[in-house]
């Protein structure tokens, strides 16, 4: 058997055809500005009136323009256009012959179009063709009756005879006709009358407004909201009383039914034939979505290949498992969603993996910030206090940036090494000379020993560049993005032998005039805060009870809070918003330190799902913050420079150090630590950032790196967390600490402490780092 479903002036007509391979002329229907027809062995009619209403047969009589059989208004498609993808329009010169008298005693009609009857066909030897055919009216026609009209006809009668039949709510194919997006706005009355149908209620002052958000979110009609919501409230066994939780829940399945059963309009969308006004849809949608495509970063889990087999088929996941509003009770902060098992399977809890000092006592305790107020390092206009434009950028903007750094740089290079002017990197020399620019690679690939280039300065060279001969250098470090001075002969003018390299200069330390205060505690963590294969978060929980414990004066927590490469949040297997999870989450880590009374200071992070995706990274938003925190919660940029009483913190989320150990090449007999190398070249290159071009990961906004992404001082303790093995290392004075990731994957990471004694400035300069750990979570 097959089905048919037309649209007919505000109706749909569905067919069912018994016998397809009977053939009679096709018939026409009625629709906005001409006849449609329908397929051979079909015949039709409609009833614009109420259901089991009236049996004249049709004859012919006068119809007013844009009207229906029913007197109704006919509803054309968006754009005033028929469905010409489906059925051409008809001539104009059709037959004359009409049919009068509608079925729903509607009187006469006529049309430029004409619906011819069918002509006999020759017996079949499988016997009559009958047909079904289901006219299902307005819902404004269905008030007050359940049922609709079934009539069922030969297919030989040239003129049949309809008879009806009281049926339930259409069901199946009848249904899908049903579910059509409806026309015109959708109220809560609507909605609620629908629902009234079916003895379903609302528990709640929100809920009709989250129902009509529903239809308007996802294209359903009231009628097809209560089919849903009945058909999810009975197969869960929720009861007949609407609340926001069953919403949210039904809300979540219906897009994932959706998104699994319904293809992609891109992927058929070169079948089939096309019209002018259909291709011109097609073209339209292409650029919207390779402009769409041109701002997004693939993900490292997208590339994945599904594990899902037909041996191994992928579990269902159950609603519990992935609720973050079952995480976060109002009563208790204990998640109520499955752990990982790894994770609470781990040994060596609280142990030390990396020191630095000595530490006096059995145990880190801090005064619970009495006295400690942490503040953005400089005045207010050097730092990143608020959210800005980006995506605005030229590529002169990106020149003239780097050009500046150059003139800076180099300025700090000539003054510390008593150089002599600058020569342009283009002019022959036999006698060796020294030029300044910027390291790069002469391609796109991995830079290399044989493929560095120098870009000169823009004043001494106007930006040239020429390959380096690194070959008579014993000893070097390299990186793209590098401003370096080099001495060397340029015989040809085509290629510089490079003799020596004149190293970068780091910045003065910060030397503050106040008396010098106690000792202070700071805490260090960075997220992930869940494990890959959970979205409890019981690290985070594990963390706060060590706040609470140990009570120090600073806690500085990075992101991500929520991260954009955790499987759930790749897939959208969350219930709720990425905001509304994120402040959550923030709730938890405030009350739950509430009674420690630390000084929190939180860190954004580029893998943070909700937050701006651009480098500098404005701080948090949190209007929900309670009036009696706002004295001990601070929301700060990355990066960032802090003072806590006096003792400079450079904070930076950003994994620079996996970024530039990838990038960077060395040949060295004296410093073999790699991060030695790397943490030098950021205090000497005087930014957060130096490697240019950036990572993939990374989308950099130069205009405000320039203006937010210097240090303006090297500072006493620099905390770069990193996917790379946690340390704590005296770096040209600098205290920089890898506190590693809270978590790794499935198990357990570690956090960060250290403490901090300033001594008033009296002689040789000594840090105020006087010990430092990275313990096991």
């Amino acid at each position: 058997m097959r089905g048919y479903r037309y649209s007919l002036g505000g109706c749909f007509l569905v067919v069912l055809n018994k016998n397809p391979r009977s053939y009679q002329r096709p018939a026409r229907v009625l629709s906005g500005t001409g006849a449609v027809p329908l397929r051979p062995g079909l015949s039709a009619w409609a009833s614009g009136g109420l259901p089991g209403v009236g049996t004249t047969p049709p004859g012919p009589g006068p119809l007013p323009p844009g009207r229906s059989p029913s007197g109704a208004a006919v509803r054309k498609p968006p754009g005033g256009r028929e469905n010409s993808r489906l059925f051409p329009p008809p001539p104009l010169s059709s037959p004359a012959s009409t049919p009068r008298g509608g079925v729903g005693g509607g009187g006469g009609w006529s049309s430029r179009a004409a619906w011819p009857r069918p002509s006999p066909c020759p017996p079949s030897p499988i016997g009559r063709l009958t047909q079904y055919i289901c006219v299902a009216p307005p819902l404004s026609a269905m008030r007050g009756h359940a049922s609709c009209l079934i009539r069922r006809a030969p297919a030989h009668s040239p003129s049949p005879l309809p008879s009806s039949a009281a049926v339930s709510r259409p069901r199946g194919l009848f249904a899908a006709a049903m579910a059509e997006p409806e026309q015109g706005p959708v109220s809560a009355e609507a909605v609620l009358r629908e629902l009234a149908l079916f003895e379903l209620g609302c528990q709640g002052q929100d809920v009709p407004a989250k129902l009509v958000e529903l239809c308007l979110t996802h294209g359903l009609g009231p009628v097809a909201l209560a089919n849903e919501l009945l058909a999810f409230v009975t197969s869960k066994d929720l009861g007949t009383q609407l609340s926001a939780n069953v919403l949210d829940a039904f809300e979540h399945e219906l897009l994932a039914k959706r998104s699994s059963r319904v293809p992609r309009k891109r992927d058929n969308r070169y079948s089939g034939l096309h019209d002018i006004h259909s291709l011109q849809e097609l073209l339209d949608e292409e650029e919207e979505d390779e402009l769409l495509d041109a701002y997004t970063t693939p993900s490292k889990g997208s590339q994945k290949r599904s594990n899902s087999t037909p041996e191994t088929p992928r579990p269902k996941r159950t609603l519990s498992s992935r609720s973050p509003y079952a995480l976060f009770s109002p009563n208790s902060f204990s998640p109520s969603v499955t752990p990982s098992q790894k994770y609470t399977s781990r040994s060596s809890r609280g142990e030390v993996v990396a020191s630095f000092g000595s530490v006096q006592g059995p145990s880190w305790s801090g005064h619970g910030g009495a006295g400690c107020t942490p503040k953005l390092f400089g005045v207010p206009e050097e730092n990143l206090t608020k959210s800005y434009k980006f995506m605005f950028q030229k590529a002169l903007d990106v020149r003239e940036v780097l050009s500046w750094r150059i003139e800076e740089l180099g300025d700090a290079l000539k003054n510390h090494h008593h150089l002599e002017e600058f020569t342009s990197v283009l002019l022959p020399a036999q006698e060796p000379v020294t030029v300044l620019g910027q390291i790069g690679c002469d391609s796109n690939g991995k830079l290399n020993a044989k493929s560095v280039v120098l870009e000169g300065d823009r004043e001494h060279s106007s930006g040239g560049q020429i390959p380096l001969n690194l070959s008579e250098l014993k000893e070097y470090s390299l990186f793209p993005g590098q401003i370096v001075a080099l001495e060397g002969t340029n015989s040809t003018g085509r290629m510089m032998v490079v003799s020596k390299l004149y190293e970068g200069v780091p910045l003065p330390f910060h030397t503050p005039t106040e008396p010098a205060p106690e000792q202070r505690m700071v805490l260090v963590a960075c997220g992930p805060y869940t494990t890959s294969d959970s979205i409890a978060f019981d690290p985070l929980t594990d963390l706060i009870e060590v706040i609470v414990r140990d009570r120090p004066d600073v806690c500085v927590l990075f992101g991500p809070f929520l991260d954009a490469k955790h499987e759930q949040v790749e897939n959208c297997q969350l219930l709720g918003s990425f905001t509304e999870v994120f402040k959550l989450c923030l709730k938890m880590i405030i009350e739950g330190t509430r009674s420690a009374g630390s000084q929190l200071v939180f860190v954004p992070s580029l893998r943070d799902v909700h937050h701006d995706y651009v480098y500098p990274q404005p701080p948090f938003l949190f209007p929900e913050l309670p009036k009696d925190d706002r004295p001990r919660v601070h929301f700060v940029s990355e990066p960032c420079t802090l003072d806590v009483d006096g003792v400079v913190l450079g904070l930076t989320s950003t994994d620079l150090i996996f970024h530039m150990s990838v990038e960077e090449i060395s040949s060295s007999s004296g410093i073999s630590d790699r991060f030695t190398r790397i943490l030098k070249h950021i205090l000497t290159q005087r930014s957060y950032y130096p490697l240019y071009p950036p990572s993939e990961e990374l989308n950099v906004d130069y205009e405000s790196f320039y203006s937010y992404a210097s240090l303006p001082v090297t500072p006493d303790v620099l905390v770069t967390p990193s996917e790379l093995r946690y340390f704590v290392k005296d770096v040209l004075g600098c205290v920089c600490i890898n506190p590693g990731r809270l978590t790794k994957g499935q198990v357990g990471g570690t956090y960060g402490r250290l403490y901090l004694q300033r001594e008033d400035a009296q002689g040789e300069r000594k840090s105020p780092c006087v010990a430092a750990q990275v313990v096991k979570i």
